[in-house]
Parts: structure tokens; sequence; C-alpha cells
């Protein structure tokens, strides 16, 4: 059997699913939640069914242990022994390449991009640590979520910051979500009947992580976020753009250190900070609803900032044929895409209320049919993409065997 094992660490969480690969079905899938705390949630999804049950997990390893466990025996039972389990796919931050193999030389250069991830990094590379211990015998391949943007020209990913830094320390716009955005630009070219490399694309992926993306001829030429996930639109917690000057004024107002103003920007802020509701876009719906000011500005300021972004883009890219709304809130709120597209006939979009309204959570075309710029829910599947790169790698490393 050509399995591949997906795995998406967070910090107290493990997303994971397992692929047939000689048809890219789903053979079973999960969310290990509440690692490292007490209670750990374990939700398992396998052949129709769904399995939910709490129990310790106080680390990777041991969310790891229990995945495999279902695997391999009782009613959950998909596979017949670890080793049908060929490669592990790895969502990684970071790196100037392509995917690869995890090597100790890979790991040590991912390991040197800590300072640039520190909520993210850790978790990841302790999740690969206890996956290499659990299945020693597959190919570990890192999928990086900046590599769609390594197509940017320097205009657009350089800052106007003294050359050195960039020099000396890599700083630049790097672009993240990328397993995202190469998705859903395939099942844009498969959903039309046209290459990508004959198209003009904004891609929106929105969720508690957001970032727009200028795909020009197939290939990323802009995006939003920045040398970390942090910059951008403003998304569930994080602040996106801010002027610089902002911050070490809010340090000095405060009294804060940079780990506790970096806690600011990135877990204080954003939808939660603005509304002071929440960073779930449906709550904060609800609150504006009920006329809760704040909470119908942090939702005004999120619709204008992806609405500018699709003009700038467009502009960057001298024209546009699509635009693609995927992550949850993309894929979710028909409000939201109804708000971003609304009063951009002049960009050639013409959104069917009466589509954006059936087709919420579905994939579909969602603008009327002569609409110049078309418009999509494409819901992301960034795993698939993954599992894909995983088993590539693992087959080349097999034929140089």
């Amino acid at each position: 059997m050509n399995m591949v094992f997906v795995v998406n660490a967070g910090s107290s969480s493990l997303k994971y699913q397992l692929f047939n690969m000689d048809d890219e079905s789903t053979v079973c899938s999960g969310l290990c939640e509440r690692i490292g705390l007490e209670d750990g949630i374990v939700t398992h999804k396998w052949k129709g069914q769904k399995k939910t049950f709490h129990t310790e997990l106080a680390t990777q390893k041991d969310a790891l242990e229990i995945v495999e466990k279902m695997m391999l025996g009782g009613e959950t039972q998909v596979i017949d022994r670890p080793e049908d389990i060929v490669a592990v796919g790895h969502r990684m931050t970071f790196s100037l390449s392509g995917s690869n193999e995890i090597t100790p030389e890979v790991e040590k250069e991912i390991l040197s991009h800590l300072d640039m991830f520190p909520l993210h990094l850790p978790h990841m590379i302790a999740c690969f640590e206890a996956c290499k211990e659990v299945y020693p015998h597959a190919t570990h391949v890192a999928v990086y979520d900046n590599s769609f943007h390594l197509t940017m020209p320097p205009k657009a990913y350089m800052y106007a910051i003294p050359y050195e830094f960039y020099e000396k320390y890599g700083m630049r716009r790097y672009g993240y979500h990328s397993s995202s955005f190469r998705y859903v630009i395939g099942r844009l070219e498969e959903l039309c009947g046209r290459p990508a490399s004959e198209m003009k694309v904004v891609a929106c992926h929105l969720g508690a992580g957001a970032s727009i993306c200028a795909i020009d001829g197939g290939k990323s030429i802009d995006t939003s976020m920045g040398y970390t996930a942090l910059a951008g639109l403003m998304m569930g917690t994080r602040a996106g753009d801010v002027d610089p000057s902002v911050l070490p004024e809010i340090a000095r107002k405060k009294g804060l250190t940079p780990d506790e103003l970096d806690k600011v920007i990135y877990k204080q802020s954003g939808l939660y900070g603005v509304s002071g509701v929440s960073s779930d876009e449906r709550d904060v719906i609800e609150a504006a609803e009920h006329g809760n000011k704040r909470a119908q500005l942090a939702l005004d300021m999120n619709r204008y900032q992806i609405k500018k972004l699709i003009g700038a883009y467009a502009a960057a890219m001298g024209g546009l044929d699509a635009v693609i709304f995927t992550g949850g809130m993309g894929e979710k709120s028909e409000g939201l895409r109804h708000d971003v597209c609304e009063n951009m006939e002049f960009f050639g979009i013409k959104l069917d209320e009466q589509r954006n309204l059936e087709l919420n959570r579905k994939e579909g075309k969602i603008s009327t049919d002569d609409s110049p710029t078309s418009v999509w829910i494409i819901p992301t599947n960034e795993e698939l993409i993954i599992a894909r790169d995983a088993y590539r790698i693992h087959n080349e490393k097999q034929h140089q065997a």
C-alpha cells in the first residue's frame, strides 16, 4: 500500500490525515487537541465514521502513538502495519528551497530560523522528532509555508531598510500559506478549463491566519504576509500591518518586554483586539448584529483591507481574470464575500448573490455568467499538497537507491 501520513503541528494540537496515494483518497483524519494540557481531546474520522474521546496527551509523541494504535487495530483499523506508511509529510514554516527530505542537515537549517517563528517552529520540530520514532522506516519530508512565493521579484519582496539587513539577516518578504495557494490555483485550472499560465488571479486565504496572493501566469508575484506570518491583513488575533513606530511606543507606554509586545500583536490584536469580543468572525458578526459598534468596526476594517489588496494586486498584474476565496472565513462567510465584492464592477466583478449564498462552504463559481472577472469559492486542501510532495520525494529516493 502507498500510504502517506500528513501532520500539521500547532502549539497544543496535532492535525493529521492519512492518504492512499494510489487514488489520493483520505483513509482517515483527525485532530488531537490540548496536548500538554489537562483533559486532552482526540477526534478521529475513518470510513464515514467519527469518534471523539478525552485522554491524557502529555506530548506530541503521546498523541501520535494513540493515532497509530487507532489506525492499526480495533474498529478504527485502516492499515495492517506501520510500514504501510511509506512517507510522512510535515508542514514546516520556512526555507529558501522547495520541499525536501528532512536529513540532519535540513533539520539544522530549519532550526536556524527559530527566531523568526518562536510560536510555531518548536512544535513542528517536536512533532517531526516524535514521528521519526514512531515511523523510523518512512521518508520524512518538509513542505514549507513560503515555497510558492520564491518566484516573487525583488521589487516585491525587498523592504526599504538598510540593504545590509537583507544581506546579513535575510530580512525580506517571504509570504506563507503556500500549500493552500498551490492547491486552489490547481483546482481553478480544472474548474474553468484554462491553464494558470494564461490567467491573472488574486487568491484570498482567509482564516484565523490570513493572506492574499497575486498569481500571474501560475506564479506568485506578490503576497500580503511578510518576513513572518504577522504582516498584511488583520487576522483573528494578529495585528497585520501596523506603523512600526507604534510598536516601541506601545512598549514604552505599557512597560513591555519584546516578548510581551509579541504577545500583544500576535495574540491580542486583530478581530479580537478591535472588537473586544472574539477572534472568531462568527462571534464578532453576532455581536455586531446586536449593536456592538466595535465589533462592526472590526468587520468593516477586515473587509476593507481585503478589498484594497485585491485592487492593488490587480494593478500590479495589469489585469484580473479571477478571484478565489478559501480558508475558513473565505469558504464559510457569505457576508464577507458580499462585502468584499460589492461595488467592484469597475474591476469586472459581478457577484451572483444567490450563488454566493447557495454555494457557501462548497466549491464553485459565485460570480454571474457575464462577469468579466470570475469569482470562486475553492475549499483548500493543504494536506493533499503536502502528501503529493512527500510521495514524490519518497519515490525519487527509491529510484535513486
